[in-house]
């Protein structure tokens, strides 16, 4: 099996303008002229492109790191965008629907024993948190310019809030995964 399929990266392609797309409403490029902050049309192609730059690494890099751990333990692994869900989403967004709900992707992989699991579950979230902390030092030691600190600062906030969301024990997350599956070896 390669390393990443042309679906693979098909869908990775779908997955990231779908993340930017629905994403755009929530994470807007700043804008420093009020007047041309509050003329944005609806479908804003530069909230768009933005959200792609800031939302899309976080989702892709959280399912790849499932997909490579679980390749490391010697899984298949295989990533794929949910295009069902995309399409309802992108369905709700275009007609306002107020509550809003996201799946980014998801990996399948082969049966592997449970500690080896808990680890490929928590694979995703643990690179949320660590960019989340990298962008929280670029700002705290000013390793970055005055103009990219408010980009910096989003990426940090969009990666704690995907690893706090992701670590919830809920059916379905992450964090579920990894727990159900470490806690036999804890007890």
């Amino acid at each position: 099996m390669p390393f990443i399929t042309l679906m693979e990266l098909v869908d990775i392609a779908i997955m990231t303008f779908a993340i930017g797309f629905i994403f755009s409403t929530f994470i807007k490029k700043p804008e420093h002229d009020i007047v041309k902050r509050y003329e944005r049309r609806r479908f804003n192609w530069s909230d768009i492109k933005f959200s792609i730059i800031v939302a899309a690494p976080a989702v892709v890099l959280h399912e790849l790191s499932h997909k490579f751990v679980a390749l490391g333990f010697g899984a298949q692994a295989t990533l794929h965008a949910p295009y069902t869900m995309y399409a309802i989403v992108i369905m709700l967004k275009l007609i306002n629907f107020p509550i809003m709900f996201f799946v980014g992707g998801y990996v399948t992989h082969t049966p592997l024993p449970a500690l080896q699991s808990s680890i490929v579950s928590i694979a995703g979230p643990l690179i949320n948190l660590a960019l989340w902390l990298a962008s929280m030092l670029v700002i705290r030691f000013n390793i970055t310019s005055k103009k990219h600190y408010k980009i910096i600062a989003i990426v940090g906030k969009l990666n704690m809030f995907l690893f706090i969301f992701n670590m919830l024990p809920i059916p379905g997350f992450d964090g579920y995964s990894f727990f159900a599956n470490i806690l036999p070896y804890l007890f």
